[in-house]
């Protein structure tokens, strides 16, 4: 998958916001102002939020797949684009998005729900 395919499936969620608060070379997707995904488009890689458990499975099975490069290791992976199908990116991506929604404030889930 390639950043502009993979930008638009992000974008294409419901509620994602896009900007770049840090660098002209990462995007960063959130949902109720949260991230939920920091796309580096130097290093064509990404950083998903991922249930801890979730994570290690994940790290353990697809040796590519690090702990959150400049995130809460325990919360977060780094996973090469060009690396992982695009069948997983969307499934870990969807995880990622999932769990920052699941944790916004009731009044801002039901504004996004609209």
């Amino acid at each position: 998958m390639n950043i502009e395919q993979y930008r638009e499936y992000c974008i294409s969620k419901k509620g994602v916001t896009e900007d770049a608060p840090f660098d002209d070379t990462s995007l960063v997707f959130r949902i109720g102002g949260k991230i939920f995904v920091l796309l580096d488009l130097e290093e064509m890689r990404i950083n998903l939020k991922c249930d801890p458990e979730k994570a290690i499975r994940i790290r353990e099975e697809y040796p590519v797949v690090q702990t959150g490069y400049h995130m809460n290791k325990k919360h977060w992976n780094t996973v090469p684009l060009n690396l992982i199908s695009e069948d997983l990116l969307k499934e870990w991506t969807d995880h990622s998005y999932d769990l920052v929604f699941e944790k916004l404030p009731q009044t801002i889930k039901m504004e996004l729900s609209k």
